[in-house]
């Protein structure tokens, strides 16, 4: 385990501690059992003395039950520390993916986020409380069943002095062997569950062109990939167990070859070879934990690589010292912005945007596929940084501002729309928790949402199910709507929010803006000329660039692209009846 997983232990330091110390009383109790055999047999049961037996006997039952106690107390807090800490982990990790910005999360694929969370988190979980106990155990046992050892028998002993070293040396060699295989699996891990989570989000698709067949081999493909690699992983650690017993049974030939022959010159006792071979069997048997906790603590140490990855990943963007805490207004200014994904140096997606949007302006964006609409207003929020120059909302810098003041106050409908699973009601107050039932059905008759949510048996208290799949594509995106005006936001951005709604209640809806949020300045991307039509003003985009901004009239006279989509709608016959 590294420092920076390590300060996840937190509040359960105190059981982290206690276990191996427990563990070691546990041991200690361990370790003298044998001597107290030694004497029942050497002295008890070689005189005939009964009483000194029942003596020895009880002395015996009580180190039992105080290692069987000191046992079942360490497991306790190992199991207790092992939960916390993982508990802790997921909690870090999910609250640092909380402050990644959309560049930072495309770092990671969705699936390798879960599998971090999920199957290495468990992973680091049980190496940790295997550590903290059987690593606690196993030196200690080693040690003092050593040093009994040599209290009885010298050449014993010195036996023990030449297997430990070499059954270390193997564990290494077995470990260094494995390990790159692990990481190789727990790799292909991530796309294993990518190819279950693409599959599940698009199955309507799968099952609409008949695919299942296709992604059932694509996954078995995948599938039999990990499998050769922890076969191949699995077989080199599968040494472990059989050269451990191996060494463990020639340990024990010649531990009875040496205490047989000093039986015999009269040098040992028999309770004493008795008590040296149980000192062997603790000592393997100590060393066989360790090897099991290697193979835990190898498997563990790729998803350690993995989660500390994800905790030491520098949040692209961060709140200055001192940030500005308050909006004034909804006024944008683009200054010769230049954007690229990639970064300084890659392929621009913006180039050399130089706009000015007054508050409570209402904004068309128009353009083909790919002239980077989505990109231009992703901006705004900060939602991606500017390659180059700057945006500006209500006058400052949005690298200036505080990111949470800055995102309540510019309230976005992605292309995308995304309902959460709970009540129409909750997902509302996405945009306000404290909003009342009153204000969340206000937003919604704005956003034409009410009337059919009215129509559900349960009203604003229906269930949506995961990804919304129970309501329409119309539906969803006016509950969206509804969900970011909730905000109050000083601007609105729809990304092509009104596609999947007829042409009458788009008309509506921005009737309802015009009227009820005349200060609000609100952005509007479509592919329909009748959804900007009425803007104050419209940018026609086209391969990053701006092409043209004016009113719908004064374009149609000055810009072909626009005038060409406008005869190919509305002449053409091309928008909804």
């Amino acid at each position: 385990m590294n420092k920076t997983l390590l300060k996840s232990v937190r509040e359960y330091k105190k059981q982290s501690v206690m276990a191996p110390l427990l563990v070691v009383l546990e041991v200690f109790m361990e370790v003298l059992i044998p001597l107290e055999m030694a004497k029942i047999i050497d002295v008890g049961i070689a005189q005939g003395d009964m009483n000194y037996i029942i003596q020895r006997g009880v002395i015996l039952v009580v180190m039992a039950m105080l290692a069987l106690f000191f046992g079942v107390q360490a497991g306790n807090m190992a199991a207790v520390a092992g939960a916390g800490y993982a508990k802790n982990l997921r909690h870090d990790i999910f609250y640092k993916i909380q402050e990644f910005s959309f560049h930072n999360i495309d770092h990671f694929s969705t699936s390798g986020l879960v599998t971090r969370m999920t199957t290495d988190i468990t992973n680091v979980q049980m190496a940790y409380m295997m550590s903290i106990r059987l690593l606690a155990r196993a030196p200690i046992m080693v040690i003092l069943s050593w040093v009994m050892t040599l209290l009885l028998n010298k050449k014993a002993a010195l036996l023990f002095l030449i297997v430990v070293p070499v059954l270390g040396g193997t564990l290494i060699f077995i470990a260094k062997k494995a390990h790159p295989h692990f990481i190789k699996v727990f790799d292909e891990y991530d796309v294993l569950n990518n190819s279950v989570q693409e599959n599940v989000n698009a199955s309507r698709v799968v099952k609409a062109f008949v695919r299942e067949d296709y992604e059932v081999k694509k996954f078995h493909g995948i599938s039999q990939y990990v499998y050769n690699l922890f076969t191949k992983a699995e077989k080199i650690v599968a040494w472990n167990s059989p050269v451990m017993q191996f060494v463990m049974y020639t340990v024990v030939i010649l531990l009875v070859l040496i205490g047989g022959k000093s039986i015999i010159g009269g040098q040992m006792e028999t309770g004493e070879l008795t008590s040296i071979i149980v000192y062997a069997l603790q000592i393997i048997g100590a060393l066989m934990m360790v090897t099991f906790v290697f193979v835990m603590i190898m498997i563990a140490q790729a998803s350690t690589d993995r989660i500390t990855e994800v905790l030491e990943e520098v949040p692209e963007m961060q709140d200055k010292e001192n940030a500005v805490k308050t909006v004034d207004n909804g006024e944008i200014v683009f200054n010769h912005v230049n954007f690229s994904y990639a970064g300084e140096g890659g392929n621009l997606s913006l180039k050399d945007i130089n706009l000015h949007i007054k508050s409570g302006q209402t904004i068309g964006i128009i353009g083909g596929t790919g002239s980077a609409k989505s990109t231009l207003v992703q901006l705004i929020p900060r939602l991606y940084d500017v390659t180059g120059r700057q945006v500006k909302v209500g006058g400052v810098d949005v690298r200036d501002y505080d990111l949470k003041v800055l995102r309540d106050q510019v309230s976005m409908v992605l292309q995308k729309n995304v309902l959460f699973t709970g009540t129409i009601y909750d997902n509302i107050r996405w945009g306000d928790k404290d909003a009342s039932e009153e204000e969340v059905k206000r937003v919604c008759r704005l956003a034409q949402a009410d009337g059919f949510v009215q129509e559900f048996p349960d009203g604003y208290n229906t269930q949506i199910v995961q990804g919304g799949n129970n309501v329409s594509g119309g539906q969803k995106q006016r509950l969206c709507i509804a969900r970011a005006l909730l905000k109050k936001p000083k601007i609105l951005i729809l990304d092509d929010s009104t596609s999947a709604v007829d042409t009458k209640t788009d008309a509506l809806i921005r009737k309802a803006f015009r009227e009820e949020i005349p200060d609000t300045t609100k952005i509007i991307i479509a592919q329909r000329i009748s959804s900007i039509e009425d803007a104050d003003q419209i940018i026609v985009l086209d391969d990053g660039k701006v092409m043209g901004v004016g009113t719908s009239e004064e374009l149609l006279k000055t810009n072909d692209i626009y005038r060409e989509v406008y005869e190919s709608q509305v002449k053409g016959g091309g928008e909804d009846e």
